[in-house]
């Protein structure tokens, strides 16, 4: 071999004297070669090799939403981040791996509903992961034992509780948010989501409520009242125009309680949030009750005449008799209500009031039925949600005197008819209307649009009116609805400043952008990126980067292995 004083070797092979062994005689001498017993290798090699349907991530999932559009918003930044996180979300329930139940407990049927799929999950050897107001307000039930549940305001980690679920470990998580003792409005709102309709945002603005219903079992979940702050709500807003939607609602137990918690009120915020919204692009407001709307009437009349704010509000009565709404404790009296729908209708001329009524609640006499029929009879309420009294588990109603169920019945079927022997809409035909198409109606016939009034119109279902506020002759009316015929010369408006997500597309993954302070849309060509302080990288680098990653490690491991 060459002495340290020797000229630089200049290949390899000149590393080899005359001595060393040749490679033929490498080869011959491994034949005497006796290799060290692998008992682990060994082992492995006897067991049965294990499908990548146990890794969490990789499974196949399947939502089911009961209830409110609150509710809705849950199940969609659920879904959001189970796909975010690998999961494929299935429409089909057969093929799922696991069922996730988002349920409600405002009424029996719906609670019913939810037990019976729990049953045909379990049937079907499913896994299942419950969400939702039943779990969270009654943990402890029979039919809940072994089940991970996710809490309502805990939806942001449903990701961890699926994973564990997929892993056959049972997780419950059912806190609340506090921030310094105080009590926050739940997830954050800028978490991924996959919205059931790419044109429509729904945004809750608040949990929880002030009010202590004695029918209500939704407090029991939801809580006491806690708000987002206005500058996340106006993001969100922001976000979701970006990502082409053109209708937003707003949602939660009682719009109109928004901010009392924080310092600020419901005017506040939807004249921040009016800035943000294109022309053309349309916000719906959600249920308030009447008495936190008392003191806003004024701001809520001129909001409600916004031309990109429907003049649509949902104000439950649930019965005309003080005395019924004094048991019910529900804080305002009958002329409190018609204070709010009268002021509206005058400051605000064509404007819907959709309201609820529980039939048959505790102690209802036939005298307080009557108000509430002469109440219908006097504002032909075009939406009027009709609901027979069904006493909930740990309520004070429950604890009542109830009224006799052939009663609940026959009041529930005589409002009805008198619901029905009235057509709302029969005095708009021959009128020209601009619409917002958004939906497609449950017989996929027709395109579903909404006017100023969000009154809902069905369409000819042409592909290029989605998304698009058009004009239209109204030439037919029914009790739910009106046909309009567009327009021949009208024009198509696109109030989207981008294009609409694809159905199934998740929403709110961070692109550079954004993160860079950029707020206009992306180029349509543009890769969607992920942002990693200073540094971006496009998906296909993000996919190079982790088969790299893999192939690194695989490697690393043989050769750990090879140097055992």
């Amino acid at each position: 071999m060459p002495s340290a004083g020797d000229s630089l070797i200049e290949d390899i092979e000149d590393m080899v004297s005359s001595s060393d062994p040749t490679p033929h005689e490498r080869q011959a001498a491994r034949k005497s070669i006796i290799p060290r017993s692998r008992r682990r290798k060994e082992q492995l090699n006897n067991e049965e090799l294990q499908t990548d349907s146990l890794i969490p991530g990789t499974q196949k999932i399947w939502m089911k939403t009961w209830g409110c559009s609150h509710n809705s918003s849950d199940g969609e930044y659920m879904a959001g981040q189970l796909a975010a996180s690998g999961y494929k979300m299935t429409d089909d329930p057969t093929e799922a791996d696991l069922w996730v139940l988002n349920s409600c407990t405002v009424k029996n049927p719906a609670e019913d509903h939810f037990r019976n799929s729990i049953k045909k999950a379990q049937e079907q050897q499913k896994k299942v992961v419950v969400a939702g107001c039943v779990p969270q307000a009654q943990p402890r039930m029979d039919y809940l034992k072994g089940l991970s549940i996710i809490g309502v305001q805990q939806i942001d980690r449903v990701v961890e509780v699926v994973d564990e679920a997929v892993k056959g470990h049972s997780v419950r998580l059912l806190g609340q948010k506090k921030d310094g003792g105080k009590r926050l409005g739940g997830a954050r709102l800028d978490l991924p989501k996959i919205r059931r309709n790419p044109l429509i945002e729904i945004i809750s603005i608040n949990t929880g409520c002030l009010n202590a219903c004695t029918y209500c079992k939704t407090k029991h979940a939801r809580g006491d009242l806690a708000s987002y702050p206005i500058e996340e709500l106006v993001e969100r807003a922001r976000q979701s125009f970006q990502e082409g939607v053109c209708e937003i609602w707003l949602t939660s137990e009682d719009t109109g309680a928004y901010g009392r918690d924080i310092g600020t009120d419901l005017p506040t915020l939807l004249w921040k949030l009016v800035e943000e919204i294109p022309e053309g692009a349309m916000l719906r407001l959600g249920m308030t009750n009447p008495p936190y709307i008392l003191e806003h009437l004024e701001e809520m009349a001129k909001i409600l005449n916004h031309p990109r704010v429907y003049a649509f509000l949902h104000v439950p009565v649930q019965s005309a008799s003080d005395s019924v709404l004094m048991d019910m404790k529900r804080e305002y009296c009958i002329n409190d209500f018609k204070r709010v729908v009268d002021f509206l209708k005058e400051r605000v001329p064509g404007i819907t009031i959709a309201t609820d009524i529980i039939c048959g609640f505790p102690g209802e006499t036939e005298e307080d039925f009557q108000e509430t029929l002469d109440l219908v009879k006097c504002y032909r309420f075009p939406s009027l949600f009709i609901n027979q009294f069904y006493p909930r588990p740990g309520t004070p109603a429950a604890k009542m005197e109830q009224v006799a169920a052939h009663v609940k019945k026959q009041r529930t079927k005589e409002l009805s008819q008198l619901f029905h022997s009235y057509n709302p809409y029969d005095h708009k035909v021959g009128e020209r209307q601009h619409v917002l198409v958004t939906e497609e109606s449950f017989d996929a016939q027709y395109y579903v649009a909404h006017n100023k009034f969000y009154e809902q119109v069905l369409v000819p279902k042409r592909p290029e009116f989605k998304g698009k506020m058009i004009e239209v002759d109204i030439y037919e009316a029914g009790k739910h609805f009106m046909r309009g015929r567009p327009v021949d010369d009208g024009k198509l408006f696109t109030p989207s400043i981008a294009a609409p997500l694809q159905k199934g597309e998740v929403s709110g993954l961070v692109q550079s952008h954004i993160a860079n302070g950029i707020h206009g849309p992306p180029p349509v060509s543009a890769p969607s990126l992920w942002s990693f302080g200073s540094y971006s990288l496009d998906r296909e680098t993000v996919k190079m980067l982790g088969i790299g990653l893999t192939l690194a490690v695989a490697i690393l491991a043989f050769v750990v292995e090879k140097l055992c």
